[in-house]
């Protein structure tokens, strides 16, 4: 079944296929892991309606049981590794950030997130023979952070440690910004929103030669921060941070892609002894990315990247450099 074959569903008629699709449900997968709310509001239609639709679309779609532990694990042979080029960087993280699954970079400002964002957005076009995915990025900014420029500079410097398929040549400046697409967010709603769009662009590149492979916030909670100050709106940021990072976990396990968002940081006043430093998003972020790196600076101009937390490999350090030409073996 096709991303366009909704009206299928048994209770989808036109209308409703219309209605349905301009809400950003516009695949079975994706109305079969709808919330009946949702999916009544969207649609305007009972909520009774709503779940027999659901229910027929993850017949369909064959989702929700349980799976065996077999099962899983072909899953995760499907996953992809996206290479920083720094061989330390990947190794800490097990040969590459993964597919199916959520990175977070969190430190303090001229930390390097935005430079690794930067060089992951040029990586991931490159063959799955060096490294790459072979696919294009999507970009979410949220504090005017993307630089075309600096994707210049990070394609000139590319260097490959393992060897280049045979007749391959990189392309130009212009066809790696062309598949970099980058959307402003201008709120905390809007930045919701633009992963609806995001799945829409995803769907329309997915037979393309360059399919969505990689999905970038930078930053997750910079707008959120902004506009919930103070104890009284922790709750509700709290909610509507969770929902954000479930729906870009969707999207990327749907699109076998990597998520990687960036993230700022406040001083814990309350430590006294050790690093004070400590992500904003609480438990919400903690317990959303699967793989979580803090970027601080070193001495001589070196970043330090520590993986804090993982559900499969061991706490670490490696460290890197950010030079004009990207990010680089110290």
């Amino acid at each position: 079944m096709t991303a366009t074959d909704i009206e299928d569903i048994p209770g989808v008629g036109p209308a409703t296929a219309d209605r349905l699709r301009e809400a950003g449900y516009i695949t079975v997968e994706s109305i079969a892991t709808a919330a009946p709310v949702d999916l009544s509001e969207a649609a305007e239609i009972g909520e009774s309606t709503a779940k027999k639709i659901i229910k027929a679309a993850r017949e369909i779609a064959d989702i929700g049981g349980f799976k065996t532990g077999t099962d899983v694990l072909a899953r995760r042979q499907e996953i992809l590794k996206l290479s920083t080029f720094v061989p330390e960087v990947d190794e800490l993280l097990g040969g590459g950030i993964e597919t199916q699954a959520i990175t977070e970079f969190y430190g303090e400002f001229g930390s390097g997130k935005s430079q690794i964002v930067h060089q992951l957005a040029v990586n991931c076009q490159l063959p799955r023979e060096v490294g790459g995915l072979g696919g294009s990025c999507l970009y979410i900014d949220t504090e005017n952070t993307f630089r075309p420029e600096r994707i210049e500079q990070m394609v000139a410097g590319l260097e490959f440690e393992k060897p280049v398929p045979e007749g391959y040549e990189i392309p130009s400046v212009e066809d790696f910004l062309a598949n970099i697409h980058v959307a402003r967010a201008h709120s905390s709603d809007h930045q919701m929103l633009l992963i609806d769009s995001a799945r829409d662009l995803s769907n329309e590149l997915k037979d393309s030669d360059m399919p969505v492979k990689l999905v970038i916030v930078d930053s997750l909670t910079g707008l959120f921060r902004a506009e919930y100050a103070g104890r009284g709106t922790l709750a509700g940021r709290q909610q509507k941070l969770n929902r954000h990072l479930h729906d870009l976990f969707k999207l990327v396990d749907d699109l076998n892609a990597v998520a990687v968002v960036t993230n700022q940081v406040m001083s814990n006043p309350g430590v006294f002894f050790g690093d004070p430093t400590k992500p904003i998003g609480g438990n919400i972020v903690g317990h959303s990315a699967t793989f979580r790196l803090y970027l601080r600076k070193s001495k001589a101009g070196k970043r330090i990247a520590r993986l804090v937390d993982s559900p499969n490999l061991p706490e670490g350090e490696a460290t890197f450099m950010v030079e004009t030409a990207g990010i680089k073996s110290c």
